[in-house]
């Protein structure tokens, strides 16, 4: 089992991913369209998300439209939906199964148990960073796919929103903790290695000359 430092780290690193994966999860800035009007009065914001499209404007108001359908959607949001959620469930699950193999919690049996614990939670969150990160990387293609399109007018065109760059970064805060809680205690030794004790080598007398003086 690694040190009580690395769990710390890897759980503060977790405890980021989870919050970060469930907040891009709910925003609805996935896409941002920009459209300036004509002047700064008619200026609006258009963002898409994975379950409500807003609109802001450059008023102060602000409106939101559910998005109630799924057959309706397209293929990558419905993906997208599936993986942050699945992403969502396994990033808790995970953080709690590693709390329990935590060296300073009191809890997990004997120290085996909590390092078979830790090793789950693991791969629980390195399951759940791989799980945030292809919604991600998916959804930002067809983003980059449209925008370079130059069938599409400016108007449909759309770039990556807050929560895309939100859900990549914590699928690696993720996939990072996941693999420090996996690490074993055989596999801790390249981290720190042990200093080999060098025992004096002492060269062993010859008996049979002092042997030979006491005659003389």
């Amino acid at each position: 089992m690694i040190s009580a430092g690395l769990q710390l780290l890897a759980f503060a690193l977790a405890l980021t991913g989870v919050s970060g994966v469930l907040m891009a999860t709910l925003l609805p800035n996935w896409k941002v369209n920009v459209d300036p009007g004509s002047n700064i009065i008619t200026a609006i914001v258009q963002m898409q998300g994975l379950w409500m499209d807003c609109t802001w404007y450059s008023t102060g108001m602000f409106s939101c439209t559910l998005k109630y359908s799924v057959l309706a959607l397209p293929t990558h949001v419905q993906a997208a939906r599936a993986a942050m959620v699945l992403a969502c469930v396994l990033s808790a699950v995970g953080m709690c199964t590693a709390t329990i193999g935590m060296k300073c919690i009191r809890l997990g049996g004997d120290r085996e148990t909590k390092s078979y614990a830790c090793f789950a939670g693991g791969v629980c969150l390195i399951s759940a960073g791989i799980s945030s990160l292809i919604p991600t990387v998916w959804y930002t293609k067809e983003i980059i796919a449209n925008f370079v399109d130059v069938a599409v007018p400016e108007s449909n065109k759309h770039e990556p929103g807050g929560a895309v760059y939100i859900g990549f970064i914590s699928a690696m805060l993720l996939f990072i903790s996941g693999m420090i809680f996996c690490i074993k205690k055989d596999s801790e030794a390249w981290l720190y290695p042990s200093k080999q004790e060098h025992v004096p080598t002492t060269q062993p007398e010859d008996r049979s000359a002092n042997s030979l003086k006491d005659y003389v």
